[in-house]
């Protein structure tokens, strides 16, 4: 098998099935970048609706993909969690999360906030 750094015979199954999805995300992301290159270009309105459909598709694919991943690789879940649907610069979201994150451990907050409704 090719593209991988360790053997494979060696490699868990829930390495290779997370190697799997990683490979597909790639695939589907390649994809939408081809089909939005082409709906930029293209000058038939029917053409370029029907690589608009098949590019959103693929977004959908590569969706199908995270998704996974934030189920089955902590650390994906973790990160989506800081920067998906956030709002700011996204080269600061990290940092609010981790200052966060440390006066929590600081505080012993769980860092979730208060249960009281704000007002």
């Amino acid at each position: 098998m090719s593209e991988y750094h360790e053997s494979w015979d060696a490699l868990p199954e829930a390495v290779r099935d997370a190697h799997r999805a990683l490979a597909s995300l790639k695939e589907e992301i390649e994809a939408i970048d081809w089909y939005h290159q082409r709906v930029a270009l293209a000058g038939d309105v029917d053409l370029k609706a029907a690589l608009a459909h098949n590019r959103d598709e693929e977004v959908e694919h590569a969706c199908m993909m995270v998704e996974w991943l934030r189920r089955n690789m902590p650390a994906w879940d973790e990160a989506l969690r800081v920067f998906l649907f956030s709002e700011g610069p996204l080269t600061e979201v990290e940092e609010k999360f981790r200052q966060g994150e440390a006066a929590a451990k600081i505080s012993g907050s769980l860092g979730i906030g208060g249960l009281k409704e704000r007002k």
